[in-house]
This record gives C-alpha cells, sequence and structure tokens, in this order.
C-alpha cells in the first residue's frame, strides 16, 4: 500500500458575531456547480500555512479579517471512485473587523440558527451536516464514506 496519496486541501470557517449571527455566502447557481448558502473558505495554496489561509479565504470571500481562528475539525471525504482525498479544516472565530461584502464566489450575508430552523436559507450540499458539526457535536471529525451503493454517508468522530 503506497504511503502517499493525492489530496485536496480547503479550509471553511464559522465566523460569529456578538449576537450569535454567522456569515454565510450565497452561491449563484447560474456560475457555479453547486448552489446555496455556505459557510466561506477555499482552497489552501501552495506553500501556505493553514491558518493564513482561511485568514486570506475569509477576507477575499467576505471582506472581513478574522483574528485567532480555531481549528475546530476537520471535514473529509475521498471523491468518487476512491482518487483523491478532500481535507476541509474546519475554523471559528468572533474575531473580526470590517463589514461584509459581497465577492466573486456570490452574496454575504448574516444568519442566525434560527433563520436555518426555519427554512429561511437554502443550504448548499453537506452544509447542514457541517452546522450540525459546528453546534451539535463534540465530535472533531466529519467523515464521509461510501455505502455499497456508492452514497455517502456521514460519520461523527
Amino acid at each position: 500500500m503506497a504511503r502517499d496519496s493525492q489530496v485536496i486541501l480547503t479550509n471553511m470557517c464559522l465566523v460569529e458575531d456578538d449576537q450569535g449571527r454567522f456569515v454565510m455566502q450565497i452561491r449563484d447557481p447560474e456560475r457555479y456547480a453547486w448552489d446555496g448558502a455556505a459557510l466561506p473558505g477555499g482552497h489552501i495554496e501552495e506553500k501556505e500555512s493553514l491558518q493564513a489561509s482561511v485568514i486570506r479565504e475569509i477576507y477575499e470571500e467576505t471582506g472581513l479579517t478574522i483574528f485567532n481562528p480555531k481549528l475546530v475539525g476537520v471535514k473529509h471525504f475521498h471523491t468518487r471512485g476512491d482518487e483523491i482525498r478532500y481535507l476541509v479544516f474546519l475554523y471559528r472565530t468572533s474575531e473580526f473587523t470590517g463589514d461584509i461584502q459581497p465577492s466573486i464566489e456570490g452574496e454575504v450575508v448574516w444568519v442566525s440558527r434560527e433563520d436555518i430552523q426555519a427554512g429561511k436559507v437554502a443550504l448548499a450540499d453537506s452544509m447542514a451536516d457541517i452546522l450540525d458539526f459546528y453546534f451539535n457535536n463534540d465530535a472533531s471529525e466529519l467523515f464521509y464514506e461510501r455505502d455499497e451503493a456508492g452514497i455517502l454517508q456521514r460519520i461523527f468522530l
């Protein structure tokens, strides 16, 4: 068994204000393969630290400068065919400056947990699992593995 493998490295951050709201992006279905509300984040660039990447991504996608993002867990799965592992480093912070602004990624809004529960926000694929991870679990890992039918099943570890 090989010790090395292909991997895609990404991040996501729950940026929360003092009212308990958090920042979400509303992706444009006309422009992207997936749509709906998602926490901001993105790809980690070559030779970039994990923390520097999440700070950069949040600024680029929301206009907010975040401070002291804390790594709270990892979401990961293998792409269809199991060729590539996809890692999402999950961060959280309530320290930031600036005002939210839209970006090329889409509209940026403050959302409450009540908005989500009331169905006022259409979530992107797997975002309900990610929010469940942030708010309702003591897990450090959100892993998806495929069942015999090839359907991804979530596992909190």
